[in-house]
């Protein structure tokens, strides 16, 4: 089953772009990301509509942050991609008619709904500042000075 990383792209993106004074270009966030500027954009659109980041066409025209990170938890950016699944259990039965697929289900779906619970608390715990800190953190041990977003979206971190 393939994992949902919406929400790491977006993290990673976001904190891109907290690194930089000027708009970034979709094309530019997307080749850094490995991706298609469309997949990106249809990303940022549920993070425009939240009032996380802004964007403007033309030359000099891209991407900006509209938000502060000391505001928004990672709980806000999750929401704002439409709350897809933190946690996914697949069920091998949904028969009603089933004793055993009724015990089993009824078991799973209370632990997922737990997790999920536990997740939603960690993220909302959780700022934009504080991922940018620890970025900063492990930039300066590594001795690194500021790098163009293209420069560390994939390396070894």
């Amino acid at each position: 089953m393939k994992q949902n990383s919406q929400l790491s792209d977006v993290l990673h993106v976001l904190l891109h772009m907290a690194e930089r004074d000027a708009p970034m270009t979709s094309d530019t966030l997307a080749t850094a990301m490995q991706t298609h500027p469309v997949v990106l954009r249809r990303l940022m659109g549920g993070l425009r509509d939240a009032g996380f980041v802004g964007s403007a066409k033309g030359h000099g025209g891209g991407w900006v942050l509209t938000c502060s990170l000391e505001q928004v938890t990672l709980r806000d950016i999750h929401e704002a991609l439409g709350a897809p699944a933190l946690v996914s259990l697949g069920f091998r039965e949904d028969r009603p008619e089933c004793l055993v697929a009724l015990a089993v289900n009824d078991a799973l779906t209370s632990a997922v709904q737990e997790a999920e619970a536990a997740l939603l608390r960690r993220l909302d715990g959780v700022t934009l500042a504080a991922l940018s800190r620890d970025f900063h953190r492990r930039l300066l041990a590594r001795g690194a000075v500021r790098q163009r977003p293209e420069e560390h979206f994939h390396d070894e971190h």
